[in-house]
C-alpha cells in the first residue's frame, strides 16, 4: 500500500457536513419553537425520536458492517466480493424499508396514545413515516463509500438532506399555523421535511454511484474475474456482523426513544399532564437539539475510524493499530470539552438568544455536559467494531441502557425531568468505562495518562471562567435588548472559553511541543506560537513521561 490510512482526513470532511447539517438542524428547530405550542413541540420530538430508533433498526447495523467489510476486501485486493456484498445489503436495505415504514404507520395511534401518553403525536409519526422507504438504501450507500475511504458522498447528502428538511418543515408549519390548524397537524407538517430530506439525500448519492462506477470501470475495477459469493453466504456474514453492531449503535437512539416514551409516564402524577408535556417538549425540541452539537466531530471521528482500524486490524499492523486508537481517544476527548464547557456554561443565554422564552435552561446544561461521555462512548465503540468485538459492545451498551431505565425511574421519584437526564450522562460513562476496560485488555494504550490532572485542572478554571462571564453577561439585559445581550454574551463566553482551554492545556503539558508533528498541519499552524507558552518542562521528547 503506497501510504497509510488516516481518519484525520476522513473525519474533518465528515464533522464539516454534520456540522452544517447541526446548525441546519437547530436553524429548524428555532422558528419550529417560535411556531409550536407544547403540544406541537412534544410530538415533534416523539415523532424524531421514533423515527431516528426505528431507522437505526431498518437499517440493522449494516451500514457500518458494509464500511468494513469493504474496506477489508479492497485492502486484499478483492474488490469484486466488495460490490457483490454492497448489491446485498441495497437489497436488504429496500426491503427492510417497505417493511418498516408500514408499521411504523399501522402503530403511530397505539404508540402515541398508549406509550408515551401524547396521542396528539399520532399525525407527525405517520407524516414521517415514508422517510424511511428511501433512507435505508441511503445509509447503505453511505457506508459502502465509506468503506472505499469517500467520505465526501455522504457529506454532500446529509448537507443536502438537511437543506430539503428544514425548508420543507419551516415552510409547512407555518403555512399549517397561519391555516388555523392545531399544533398536533402544526408537528406534522414539519415532520414531513424529512420525507423531502430523503428523495434530496437519495439523489447525490445516485450521482455519486454513477460517479464512482466510471472510475472503477476506468480502473479495471469493475473487471475483475472474482469469486461468486453465495447470496445467503454474504448475508450470514453481514447479519453476523450487523446484528451487534446495530445493538451497540442504538445506545443514543434507545437514550432518545426511552426518554419519549417514560417523561409523560414518569411525571404526569408528580406535576400533572400540562406540565409534563411541557416538559417533554423542552428536552426534545431544545435541550436535545443544544446536546447534539458536541458530539458532532466523534460521530464524523468513529465513522471515519471504522474503515481505518478494520484495514490495518486485517494487515495485522499492530504499531498503526494503536497510533491511531490512541490519537482518536485523544482528540474525542480534547475537541469535545471545550464545547461543553462553552455550551453547559452559556446555556441560559443561548436559550434566551434561540428560542421563545426561558424556560429549559437547566436541562440543557445538564444533558450537554452528559454529552462528554457520549462523545467517549462512541469513540470507543468505533474501535471495538474495527478490533472484530462488536459482541462486546453489544453487551456493554445492553448495561447502560438497563442502568438508563433503572437510574430514569429511581432518579425521577427525587429530582424529576433532572433525574431522568442524569440517568443519560449515567448510561454513557458505564458504557465508556466498560469499553475501555476492553479495549485495554486487546491493544495496550493510553489517553492522557499523567496528563490527566491538567486536563482536569484546565476544565474546572475553564468552566469558572465561562460561567462567570455569562453570569456578568445576563447583566446586560438591563441596558439593551434582551437577545442582542444573550448574542453577545455566547460570543464572549465561547471565544473565551475555547483560548482559555487551548492555553492552559499548554501551560498545563496536555499538549506539547514535540508531538505537534501528528496532528494535522492546520492545527499545527494554530498551535505553535502558543506553545511559546508552554513549561521547559514540558518541552522534551521524553513521551514515556507524557503517557
Amino acid at each position: 500500500m503506497a501510504k497509510k490510512e488516516s481518519f484525520i482526513k476522513g473525519t474533518l470532511i465528515l464533522a464539516a457536513a454534520a456540522l452544517v447539517a447541526r446548525v441546519l438542524g437547530l436553524v429548524q428547530r428555532v422558528p419550529l419553537d417560535h411556531l409550536f405550542d407544547d403540544v406541537g413541540k412534544a410530538s415533534f420530538s416523539i415523532a424524531n425520536n421514533v423515527y431516528l430508533m426505528l431507522l437505526t433498526v431498518a437499517t440493522a447495523g449494516i451500514p457500518s458492517t458494509l464500511s468494513k467489510m469493504v474496506s477489508e476486501r479492497y485492502a486484499l485486493k478483492r474488490p469484486g466480493e466488495a460490490r457483490q456484498v454492497y448489491h446485498a445489503a441495497l437489497l436488504f436495505a429496500v426491503f427492510a424499508g417497505v417493511i418498516i415504514t408500514v408499521l411504523l404507520y399501522i402503530l403511530a395511534p397505539y404508540y402515541a396514545t398508549y406509550v408515551s401518553k401524547q396521542p396528539e403525536a399520532t399525525l407527525a409519526i405517520r407524516a414521517l413515516a415514508p422517510a424511511l422507504l428511501l433512507f435505508p438504501a441511503i445509509a447503505m450507500m453511505r457506508g459502502y463509500f465509506q468503506g472505499r475511504n469517500n467520505m465526501t458522498a455522504g457529506g454532500i447528502s446529509q448537507i443536502v438532506e438537511q437543506f430539503a428538511r428544514v425548508g420543507t418543515a419551516i415552510i409547512l408549519a407555518y403555512i399549517l399555523l397561519k391555516s388555523g390548524y392545531d399544533g398536533s397537524w402544526v408537528a406534522a407538517g414539519a415532520s414531513f421535511g424529512g420525507v423531502l430530506g430523503s428523495i434530496g439525500a437519495f439523489a447525490v448519492m445516485m450521482y455519486y454511484t454513477v460517479k464512482i462506477r466510471r472510475e472503477d470501470k476506468a480502473q479495471m475495477l469493475q473487471e475483475e474475474a472474482g469469486v461468486k459469493l453465495p447470496m445467503l453466504s454474504i448475508y450470514k456474514d453481514i447479519f453476523t456482523l450487523s446484528i451487534p453492531i446495530v445493538l451497540s449503535s442504538l445506545a443514543v437512539p434507545a437514550v432518545n426513544f426511552i426518554d419519549s416514551s417514560i417523561v409523560n409516564p414518569l411525571l404526569i402524577g408528580q406535576i400533572g399532564e400540562a406540565k409534563a408535556t411541557q416538559m417533554l417538549g423542552l428536552l426534545g425540541q431544545r435541550a436535545q437539539s443544544i446536546a447534539g452539537i458536541p458530539p458532532i466531530l466523534a460521530i464524523a471521528l468513529s465513522t471515519s475510524l471504522i474503515p481505518v482500524i478494520s484495514a490495518a486490524f486485517a494487515r495485522k499492523d499492530q504499531e498503526h493499530l494503536q497510533q491511531q486508537m490512541t490519537l482518536a481517544l485523544r482528540i474525542s476527548v480534547l475537541t469535545g470539552m471545550p464545547i461543553v464547557i462553552a455550551l453547559c456554561t452559556a446555556a441560559y443565554s443561548i436559550n434566551g438568544l434561540l428560542f421563545s422564552s426561558l424556560d429549559g435552561s437547566g436541562l440543557i446544561m445538564l444533558l450537554t455536559f452528559g454529552t462528554i461521555f457520549q462523545i467517549t462512548m462512541m469513540t470507543t465503540n468505533s474501535i471495538l467494531l474495527g478490533v472484530n468485538k462488536a459482541n462486546l459492545s453489544m453487551i456493554n451498551v445492553g448495561i447502560g441502557i438497563l442502568v438508563k431505565l433503572a437510574g430514569s425511574c429511581l432518579l425521577a421519584l427525587w429530582f424529576g425531568i433532572y433525574g431522568i437526564i442524569a440517568a443519560t450522562g449515567l448510561c454513557f460513562l458505564v458504557i465508556t468505562l466498560l469499553n475501555l476496560r476492553m479495549l485495554k485488555v486487546i491493544v495496550p494504550f493510553s489517553i492522557l495518562g499523567k496528563r490527566w490532572t491538567g486536563f482536569l485542572v484546565t476544565v474546572i478554571l475553564t468552566s469558572a471562567v465561562g460561567y462567570g462571564l455569562n453570569e456578568l453577561g445576563i447583566l446586560m439585559t438591563h441596558i439593551m435588548p434582551a437577545r442582542l445581550a444573550f448574542l453577545i454574551t455566547c460570543m464572549i463566553v465561547g471565544g473565551a472559553v475555547v483560548i482559555l482551554y487551548l492555553v492552559l492545556l499548554i501551560m498545563f503539558g496536555v499538549l506539547r511541543q514535540h508531538e505537534l508533528a501528528s496532528y494535522p498541519r492546520k492545527v499545527q499552524k494554530l498551535l505553535r506560537p502558543l506553545m511559546r507558552l508552554q513549561p521547559s518542562r514540558f518541552k522534551t521528547g521524553n513521551t514515556e513521561e507524557g503517557k
